[in-house]
């Protein structure tokens, strides 16, 4: 079904990116999926093409491109012609914006221009052993000591864990008030910061995940993003957004899929003739494509509302819980459609198929997105019981 809500401009931009990724991506994943994690020069060469913090004002390095259609354009292309391990959205669009919401004029000046020319590597670190989504559990400390604050504690399952140059840390800044959580600025080299082990994932394997290390960890003033007790409510300003982003990058993945898959049993022979005409193999595939249409259309128009400042976390939530539900179900379905080849990592699909798994989990799992829509249909235990 052809999309409209871009212009001539999102076109031209389309085509540039696509050039980009098949350039400076696409030739290069094998290697970065051996190796653990892409290479750093790759944030330096989007940060050259204008591609890192787009919306940020040009006295910062960005170009004040707010309008949300280009980063979704360069997340379809990366899916398609790169590979969803280089993580240049959660930098651009999921770190960066905190400095620039909740940091002062001279944070913005200090770590911003460099984030936009890729030189600075950012990465957030809110996941504990003990609290994921539940952010309430965090045990990661930090205490007033007058000109700084002590950071300590642990984290882990932390996305550019290993490039990263600068973290937003979250943080426990009061016993005694439950949500009083600081976001602070830690940067790489600072005593008593320490990286652990690049941890081995399931997928995504061009992505350096790792645990994180404080053990009393002097944290100037300077660094601490707004008020220190108020890192819960920051921390939920950009949810819509995060989920939105996972929903853009699950939608691809799983139209990626649909297409390899549609080229392979279109010469994939079996008992004389294409395994796609198969009636079996039809129906299924035509199931996928009404649904992918269906999906987009429905995508498509929430981040039209996300442009507007419209976009309400329910509707986030369920562009979430649908498009990464979906597209685990059309990776399974078109593994299958390649047999034997499909469980092989040497063909596309199966690289896929463990990549995508983390979809449902990650920026809040398929549960939590429940949760938050039908709490907003008013079926909560706490108003009905």
């Amino acid at each position: 079904m052809r999309r409209l809500i871009f212009e001539a401009e999102h076109d031209t931009f389309r085509e540039s990116a696509r050039r980009f990724f098949q350039r400076e991506i696409g030739p290069k994943v094998a290697h970065w999926r051996q190796q653990g994690a892409v290479d750093r020069d790759v944030f330096r060469k989007a940060g050259e093409q204008g591609y890192l913090l787009m919306w940020a004002d040009e006295k910062y390095g960005g170009a004040g491109v707010s309008d949300f259609r280009f980063e979704q354009i360069l997340c379809e292309e990366n899916v398609r012609h790169g590979d969803l391990g280089f993580y240049h959205v959660l930098h651009s669009r999921l770190v960066a914006p905190y400095i620039a919401h909740f940091g002062n004029e001279e944070q913005k000046m200090r770590f911003l221009p460099k984030c936009a020319s890729g030189e600075t590597i950012l990465g957030i670190a809110m996941t504990e052993p003990g609290a994921g989504s539940d952010l309430s559990g965090i045990a990661t400390r930090a205490e007033d000591k007058g000109d700084h604050w002590l950071l300590n504690g642990a984290k882990t399952y932390i996305s550019n864990g290993i490039l990263g140059d600068v973290f937003i840390v979250v943080a426990r800044t009061s016993t005694e008030r439950k949500h009083a959580l600081g976001l602070f600025l830690v940067e790489r080299g600072m005593p008593g910061f320490e990286r652990g082990r690049k941890l081995e994932k399931m997928g995504l394997h061009a992505q350096d995940t790792a645990e994180l290390f404080f053990e009393n960890v002097k944290v100037p003033k300077a660094n601490v993003l707004g008020d220190a007790t108020m890192g819960f409510k920051y921390l939920t300003h950009s949810l819509a957004e995060e989920r939105l982003i996972a929903s853009v990058n699950s939608l691809s993945h799983a139209q990626v899929a649909f297409d390899i898959t549609l080229d392979y049993i279109k010469e994939r022979r079996a008992f004389g003739r294409p395994i796609g005409t198969f009636q079996n193999t039809r129906f299924k595939m035509a199931e996928m494509r009404a649904n992918l249409d269906v999906q987009q259309t429905f995508l498509d128009q929430a981040v039209l509302e996300h442009n507007r400042g419209q976009l309400s976390a329910e509707t986030a939530a369920a562009a979430k819980l649908l498009t990464s539900e979906f597209e685990n179900r059309v990776l399974d379905e078109c593994v299958q459609m390649h047999g034997g080849a499909g469980y092989m990592d040497e063909y596309r699909i199966s690289r896929m198929f463990s990549d995508g798994r983390i979809s449902r989990i990650f920026a809040g799992t398929s549960e939590i997105m429940k949760e938050i829509i039908g709490r907003s249909l008013g079926l909560d235990d706490r108003k009905l019981s």
